[in-house]
């Protein structure tokens, strides 16, 4: 009876294993309700790179001013594998799966100048998939 409870004991010892994994890829220094609160119309362009760090893109509109635009791209990934099997003692019989999820946000501030380098105008544009 010892015998079959010790082999009983290490049978379950291998039987499976299961592990997830969760590995949020993500940075968080711009975000709508950042943009949102930290950012008012009539603040210097020095002020903005304190608050938003530099831009990603620069340009001019038409009368010359400038625009400048922060695109954030942030991508989620959670993992999960799972594999089981019963020791070599009953056979070695073993299986194996897993699963790979992912999602990506992007978010797009566009901040607009006026000729004395102060905010005249912010805009949001963020999406999901």
């Amino acid at each position: 009876m010892r015998k079959v409870s010790l082999l009983f004991i290490i049978a379950l010892s291998f039987i499976a294993c299961n592990k997830t994994l969760y590995n949020p890829q993500v940075d968080e220094k711009i975000t709508v309700a950042k943009a949102q609160k930290d950012i008012k119309i009539g603040m210097s362009s020095s002020e903005i790179i304190e608050i938003m760090g530099s831009p990603n893109i620069i340009s001019t509109d038409e009368q010359r001013r400038e625009v400048w635009v922060y695109d954030k791209i942030s991508t989620q990934r959670a993992y999960q594998n799972s594999s089981g099997g019963i020791s070599i003692i009953f056979a070695g019989v073993a299986g194996n799966s897993g699963s790979n999820v992912g999602t990506q946000r992007t978010l797009t501030v566009i901040i607009k100048f006026d000729n004395n380098q102060k905010v005249r105008d912010v805009a949001y544009h963020t999406s999901s998939f």
